[in-house]
């Protein structure tokens, strides 16, 4: 007990110290397990805590193999199958076809086919497998690290280059009905006084068909030595330098924030690994209908994208909202709000998911709470260590 309450503290650390790097905490293991739906206690108590509990399962499966109180290890199984028993399924997608849709594209351009010489072609493959307009209206959703070329107009007129942010926009738009939107990844600049390009910052563009880019929302967990060096002072002396191309640091968003999209109502954005930082997620006072996760993970190998979806799906399961992880050559899912996942498109595919809005749940207990579900179960695993350690006596 003891041992699995130190592994949720652990886990709760690993998401902030040296800001952070949460991936793959031992609890998303259970959408792995034929019990998957023992997951759905994220809900209620969050992903760490289920890290915990899946520590308790193994002392109590060890305990019951070498017949050493066993009546424990009867109990928690038995309080497993009752929550197996007791999650239900998901609220069906209404077919009506008049209903929003999602459109998630994933182009499977690799990340050395995404220069700037290559924007032509990534923006003729992204626009082909956009669709076209139908009766329904569509949130068309592209991936992170597809965009080069710039989508606004008030930067000096030398920051564009060759290209034209309007040319670029309407190319954007040309995929969009009356009713449709777009979101896509992309960057953003930022100029000092004088004119000095000075940052950027990794961005999601809101474009309507008119070509207007309606909002913005910018990367507020910023990968440290991918976007940003952290103490430049230090490093950059001994010769470091970020792990990625470019001597421009990223500048951090303010938070999580959520978007009024128009016709599709309140969406979230968490950009590539944002969304591994559970209890992070959304803005409180302005909860969305959809979380939007536009990834670049063309770096993590056949491994980590089935391992980022694993995660994206306990993200929607603790917030109990639907989720769209896209990706360019990736794995590009719709996740519904009781983690399981609407369509997907494989690794290394080409490919569009064509589905309506997944409905979102009710708010759950964890988004309520946040980590301190978790701690709460720090404390109850300490006291029944307490309480069988006193009765051992």
């Amino acid at each position: 007990m003891l041992f699995a309450a130190a592994w949720i503290v652990s886990e709760w650390l690993r998401s902030w110290v040296f800001t952070g790097y949460a991936w793959d905490p031992l609890g998303v293991a259970w959408l792995g397990l034929p019990i998957d739906d023992v997951a759905l206690l994220g809900r209620d108590i969050g992903t760490y805590a289920l890290s915990g509990l899946m520590m308790v399962a193994a002392g109590a499966i060890l305990l019951l193999a070498t017949r050493r109180r066993w009546p424990l290890a009867v109990a928690l199984m038995a309080l497993l199958a009752v929550q197996v028993v007791r999650t239900g399924g998901e609220t069906p997608i209404p077919a009506d076809p008049a209903s929003p849709r999602l459109v998630v594209v994933q182009p499977n351009v690799p990340q050395d086919q995404r220069g700037e010489s290559d924007q032509a072609m990534m923006l003729a493959r992204l626009t082909r497998l956009s669709g076209r307009p139908g009766p329904a209206p569509r949130l068309v959703l592209w991936p992170e690290g597809v965009m080069r070329d710039l989508l606004e107009t008030d930067y000096p007129i030398w920051a564009y280059g060759a290209t034209s942010p309007w040319l670029t926009r309407a190319r954007l738009a040309s995929v969009l009905g009356p009713r449709d939107v777009l979101m896509t990844g992309g960057d953003a600049l930022r100029f000092d006084a004088a004119g000095n390009l000075v940052a950027a910052t990794n961005s999601v563009f809101v474009l309507d068909a008119q070509r207007r880019i309606r909002a913005r929302y910018d990367k507020a967990h910023l990968v440290p030595y991918g976007e940003y060096l952290p103490m430049p002072w230090l490093l950059k002396p001994l010769g470091l330098a970020r792990l990625v191309p470019g001597e421009m640091d990223y500048l951090p968003g303010p938070g999580p924030r959520t978007i009024d999209v128009p016709g599709f109502g309140a969406i979230g954005v968490q950009i590539c690994y944002e969304i591994i930082f559970s209890g992070k997620l959304i803005d409180p006072a302005h909860r969305p209908r959809l979380i939007f996760n536009p990834s670049n993970d063309a770096w993590f190998g056949t491994w980590g994208s089935p391992q980022f979806v694993q995660q994206g799906r306990m993200r929607a399961i603790e917030e109990g909202l639907p989720l769209v992880h896209a990706t360019p050559n990736g794995v590009s899912a719709v996740i519904a709000a009781d983690g399981s996942i609407v369509a997907k498109v494989g690794h290394r595919l080409a490919g569009a998911i064509d589905v309506p809005l997944p409905p979102a749940h009710p708010p759950t207990l964890f988004s309520r709470l946040g980590n301190w579900a978790a701690g709460i179960v720090v404390a109850l695993l300490i006291s029944a260590a307490i309480a069988l350690r006193r009765r051992a006596r």
